[in-house]
């Protein structure tokens, strides 16, 4: 049974389980995977020698985890800073603003 027919049945995708494949499996089936992965934006789990070793996705979903681990990244300085005490009040932050426009 190939990817694509697994996936054709009842466009339901593949069980978590079913996107684990060896390393032989994704080389001989190249054009198989990625069109997988276009359809169902789930990655596979690639092994080898019996461990995961690697996960290959399609672009958009790489794309997306990449904004969104940024956002993570800002949300997690911000909470920081918090903590540190290292905020303005939004009054404050407004004068400050108005004040250099002033002298701009």
């Amino acid at each position: 049974m190939t990817v694509e027919s697994t996936l054709t049945k009842k466009n339901t995708p593949m069980k978590p389980s079913e996107r684990i494949k060896p390393i032989s499996y994704v080389e001989s089936r190249v054009s198989e995977v990625v069109a997988s992965l276009s359809e169902t934006g789930e990655p596979f789990i690639i092994t080898q020698n019996g461990a995961a070793k690697a996960v290959l996705m399609d672009y958009d979903s790489y794309e997306q985890s990449r904004e969104t681990l940024a956002l993570l990244k800002i949300l997690a300085l911000g909470n920081k800073q918090i903590e540190e005490g290292n905020v303005v009040l939004a009054d404050q932050a407004m004068n400050l603003i108005r004040k250099r426009g002033k002298t701009a």
